[in-house]
Formats: structure tokens, C-alpha cells, sequence
């Protein structure tokens, strides 16, 4: 499998459960990271990302070494306006404040043509990606650890094999 043209924006909920080991996706979290490591997969560190996870714990009990940090500027906060805008009549009852900051997120990845984000968050992110690409606002995926770990979900085009059962092969 080749991930050379991919890269990955790491969310707060991912890197939370790479580093607990009591969370339930603590180790699909942590395959992940190590496929990323092995196929040199940059994982971007966003500022937003930074205070989100410092709130409850230090930034340096992440592997920072391994991260590229991404300022959120001014071209980013421009790109959020946009989308908060387009999804602003969303139906979901996610807190406002963690809502803008996944529109922040997505955003930032759009703008720097980052294909996928990382996450925990089925609930608001995944929505949300899949809302915008919808659109056509914006190419990006989230990848959900609920999901469980596949490494397909990190190709070009996170097409995933179709699987069968043993009786429709014979049917053919």
C-alpha cells in the first residue's frame, strides 16, 4: 500500500486516545499512528488541536516530535466564516463552541489541502466532512476511530474493499 501523497490533520479526540490507554479506541488509535509513522504520513498538529488538548493535559505528553504544527491564520478564519456560514442551518445539537472549533479544523485542512482528518468524533466532524464535501465546499474526510482500523481509509481515495461472504462467491 502506498500513502505517499497523503497527509492527515490529527483532532483533539484522536490524540486523546492515542495517549489514554482507557479509552475504548485506544488501540485503533494507536495503529493508526504507527501505519502513519512506517509510511512517513505527515500528521499535522493544529493550534486549535493544542489548546483543545491542553485544557486536561500538556501538549508535551504528545510525541510532538513526529507532528508538523500548523498555525491557525488568517486565510483559515476566512475559509471557517465560509463554511460556518454554508452549514450555519445545521440540525444537530452539538454545542456551539465545539462545533465552530470543527468548522476551524476543516477549514484549516481544506485551505491546506490536507485530504483527511483524523477523529474520534462521528457525532459532529464526520457530519460535518461529509456535509461539505457534499456540497462541494471542500475536499475532506474524516476518518473515524469507531470505525475500527483499517488502512484503506487512508488512501487517495478511501476506497475500502468490498467483502463477501463465501456464498455469494459461489453464486457467480
Amino acid at each position: 500500500m502506498t500513502l505517499s501523497a497523503v497527509s492527515v490533520l490529527l483532532d483533539t479526540s484522536f490524540l486523546i486516545s492515542l495517549v489514554d490507554q482507557s479509552r475504548p479506541n485506544h488501540n485503533t488509535a494507536v495503529q493508526y499512528y504507527r501505519l502513519m509513522l512506517e509510511h512517513k504520513v505527515p500528521m499535522y498538529f493544529s493550534a486549535i488541536v493544542a489548546a483543545e488538548f491542553g485544557v486536561k493535559q500538556s501538549i508535551t505528553d504528545l510525541p510532538l516530535k513526529h507532528f508538523r504544527s500548523i498555525a491557525f491564520n488568517i486565510p483559515h478564519a476566512q475559509a471557517a466564516g465560509h463554511l460556518w456560514g454554508a452549514l450555519r442551518s445545521r440540525e444537530d445539537n452539538s454545542p456551539r463552541h465545539v462545533a465552530r472549533d470543527d468548522v476551524k479544523l476543516i477549514a484549516q485542512a481544506i485551505h491546506e489541502a490536507i485530504p483527511f482528518i483524523l477523529t474520534e468524533d462521528a457525532a459532529t466532524l464526520d457530519k460535518y466532512c461529509d456535509r461539505i464535501q457534499s456540497a462541494g465546499l471542500g475536499k475532506i474526510r474524516a476518518i473515524t476511530l469507531a470505525g475500527g482500523f483499517d488502512p484503506r481509509s487512508l488512501s487517495g481515495d478511501g476506497q475500502q474493499e468490498l467483502e463477501l461472504d463465501d456464498s455469494t462467491a459461489d453464486d457467480e
